[in-house]
Formats: structure tokens, sequence, C-alpha cells
């Protein structure tokens, strides 16, 4: 399949320079002029695609380099940007930034060459004047790119024609401004910014960005830029059922358990799978008639007392799960079925216990190999994932060792012929098989 897919991609100077802001008043605006639209988060991240989701009505899904190769990010592309309309992909940190410190394999500007895909670098100026020509400079020369634009963000309308002129010193194009809108911020938690769920007047403040971006965006400009793009084709092999009949798999959904990659949803429908959503705050048990359970990562250390108190669900998993109900359970999935999390009492899955800590603890890209048989794969089968957490548990498990690209390694995760829990994030497409796996088991649990 061949598309000509229109797209962009939004690029940082470096994080906290307003990418995602820029994005999501992007959208909002082209939305209202009835452009079709797609929306793409370059690497592992999960919130920022939850706020183009929100912006957009449709998922919003990671395109990452370290996880799949360059054929399927095409590919991907080619699946799901409206052939007359766009994709909006929002790069990852700065745009050179990769997966180790001198290197550029994953960041924005290898994944906008790998797709041809035309670059706009959000700068932010910030205590500058002729130096903002040298640094736009400097992202332009350094190595092969896409560049072909510039946005200002944060800047007045006001001092935006003093900062237009400075800018193109460096030989760019720029497509206007987004001023500063205080009233539509977001604000940060340990994990990144909160979550769109729990923003309750989040529509409001996107409608104010998508104003500031009507009034100071070239948005013409920007959608010409977008159909330069060359065509895409989708190469990717098809995946196909597993199964002769839909397996129903309950997937953990609500404000604690809310990190899922849409690509892994999409596969696991395409596997044959029937996701069934569920709530482990509000609903009192598991979906009746289930075959699987799909725990996914969260913030359930900020909701841990409604976890706590919610005995009957915690009753209905501990005993799904030790009755060897197939499960996947990441991260924030995997905390809940520890015995407490920072003393709260969770599933007790696991005879250990969590607890928050106010570091980073071991994050990252990681490749996952199986010391063992499980649920996911054979003893030595392999999965690219990532971690991002900043807890511990007194019991990590020790059925996989995860590497790092820099060659640190660790042993890790709770593994099974029915459950996979732990801290590393999967991403399927990296390895299929894993949810082929997940899937057959489940259309044959006990």
């Amino acid at each position: 399949m061949q598309n000509s897919a229109p797209r962009l991609l939004l690029a940082g100077t470096g994080s906290g320079c307003g990418k995602t802001t820029v994005t999501t008043a992007l959208l909002r605006a082209l939305q209202r002029r009835g452009v079709p639209l797609a929306a793409f988060k370059c690497g592992p991240d999960y919130i920022d695609p939850m706020f183009h989701t929100e912006a957009l009505g449709v998922p919003s899904r990671n395109l990452d380099l370290f996880f799949v190769d360059e054929t399927e990010v095409r590919g991907q592309l080619a699946r799901h940007v409206p052939a007359d309309g766009v994709g909006i992909i929002e790069g990852v940190m700065g745009f050179y930034d990769g997966v180790s410190g001198n290197t550029d394999i994953a960041s924005a500007a290898h994944l906008a060459r790998a797709t041809d895909t035309p670059s706009v670098l959000i700068a932010r100026p910030r205590g500058q004047s002729l130096s903002l020509a040298a640094e736009i400079k400097g992202f332009r020369e350094f190595a092969p790119n896409t560049l072909a634009g510039v946005i200002l963000n944060g800047v007045s309308a006001g001092m935006y024609p003093f900062y237009r002129a400075i800018a193109e010193q460096a030989g760019l194009p720029v497509f206007g401004f987004v001023p500063p809108v205080p009233e539509s911020e977001i604000p940060d938690r340990h994990l990144g910014l909160v979550t769109a769920t729990e923003i309750g007047d989040l529509p409001d403040k996107l409608d104010r960005l998508a104003d500031a971006a009507e009034t100071g965006l070239d948005l013409d400009g920007l959608l010409a830029l977008a159909r330069t793009a060359p065509p895409l084709a989708d190469q990717s092999a098809p995946l196909v059922p597993v199964v002769d009949q839909p397996v129903r798999i309950a997937v953990a959904r609500d404000k604690a358990f809310c990190f899922y990659y849409a690509d892994n949803l999409d596969v696991l429908r395409a596997l044959g799978a029937e996701l069934v959503p569920f709530s482990p705050l509000t609903d009192r048990a598991l979906p009746e008639r289930i075959d699987g359970l799909y725990l996914g990562g969260g913030y359930p250390e900020v909701h841990k007392a409604q976890l706590a108190a919610n005995r009957t669900m915690r009753d209905s998993i501990h005993n799904a799960v030790l009755g060897g109900l197939p499960t996947i359970a990441e991260c924030g999935g995997f905390l809940y079925l520890h015995r407490t999390l920072d003393g709260a009492e969770m599933a007790g899955v696991l005879d250990a216990d969590a607890k928050l800590t106010k570091k980073l603890q071991p994050f990252g890209y990681v490749t996952l190999t199986a010391r063992r048989d499980n649920l996911l794969c054979r003893a030595g089968g392999q999965i690219r994932a990532h971690e991002f957490h900043y807890a511990v548990s007194t019991d990590e498990g020790a059925d996989f060792d995860a590497q790092k690209p820099n060659g640190r390694a660790w042993a890790c995760v709770h593994a099974t012929d029915t459950l996979y829990a732990g801290f590393p994030h999967l991403y399927f497409r990296s390895n299929p098989a894993f949810a082929e796996n997940f899937v057959r088991r489940a259309a044959r649990k006990g």
C-alpha cells in the first residue's frame, strides 16, 4: 500500500522548549479547519500522546527506531496518515538526542531522515537575542537533516517581529509563533506531565492554545510544507489472527492504569483479541468471561488509597492471576500485583513490597532476554522494551535479563507459563511472537 502521507515533524532544541504545547495547539487549530489528522510521538513516551489523543479524539501512535526498523515506521505512517490530510509527529528531547549521549540513533532527526519528513524546529528564546540565530544555525548545519523551518514558542506578539528577524538570519523560514498562554499550562509530576484525563478543563485549555496557534502560526505555510513530503509505502508483514475465535482480554483503563501503546492494542486486536476495558479503581471485580488480563503502567502510587479500598477488585485479580489467568503486568500494573505499595495493600499476587523513591531508577531502552520458557516466549527469546519509574521492589524478579544499549545489564521480571510481571514496558512489534503467544495462551487458559 502506498500513501501520499503528507506529514511534518515538530522538533525541539531540547526538553522544555514546548513541543507538546505547540503540537497540541497545531493539531487543534488544524482540526478546526476540517483537516483530517493523525498524530504521532517520536520515542517511547506515553503521556504526550494522551494530549494528542485528547486534541483529536483519535489515538496517537509512537514511532520508535529503537523498537522497530525504518521499514516499520514508514509503514506505520503509511497506514495511519490520511491521504487527504496531514500527519503531525512530535519529536523527543532535542532534535539530535538519541538512545545514548553520543549518537542520534532513534532521535527525532533520525526518524525524520528515515521517513523523509520535513522538520520544523521549535525554539524558545530565553535570555537570548542574536544567540538565537547561532543556536538555530547550529541545528541546521550540525548533521544531515530535514529541517525546513522554525516556530518560535513563548514569544509575545509585540516581540515576534524582533525575534523573527533574528531567527531568519540562520537561513530557515519562520512559520510564526505561539505566545505564552499561562492559563493553558500543564503541570508536571515525577514521571513528567500529569496525564490528560486528570485535567478537568483540558478541552478549554486546548481551545485556548488553538486560538493562539490560529493567531500566530502560518497554518497555510505549514500545510504546504507537509505536502512536500514524498509518498510512503507500507511494506510491513500483515498480522493475522492466531486463534479461531476471539479471546477476551481485560485491559485496565483508568486514571491509575493508562500507559498503553496504541499500537500494542492494535496488535492484540489484529491477532484475534477482543479488548475489554475495566477499572481497578471503581469496578468491583474483573469483567466476566475473560481469557486474559493486561495491566498497563500508570500512576497506581497516586491512587494507592483508592486501589487499597477496593478490596473486592483486589481479591478478584489476586484469585484470577494465581488461578492461572494469562496476565501481562507492566510497571504500574506490576506494582499493583505486589503485597503493598508504600504501605497500602495491593493485590498480593507477588510475595514482595514496593515503594516510591525520590530518585529515577535505572531507566531507558532495554533489550530483554528470557532466562526460561514463559508465557511470552521460550528461553532465549528477546524483545525490546523501555523502563521509566521511581518505584523499587523488594523482588523485581529474575526470569529475564535486561540490557541497556551501553551494556549495563541486570535481572528482572517475574515470568511463569501464565504471567509476565515486571518494570519493563513491552513494545509488541519489536517481536510480535510475544503477543501471539499471549493471545494463544489466553485461548487455552486453565
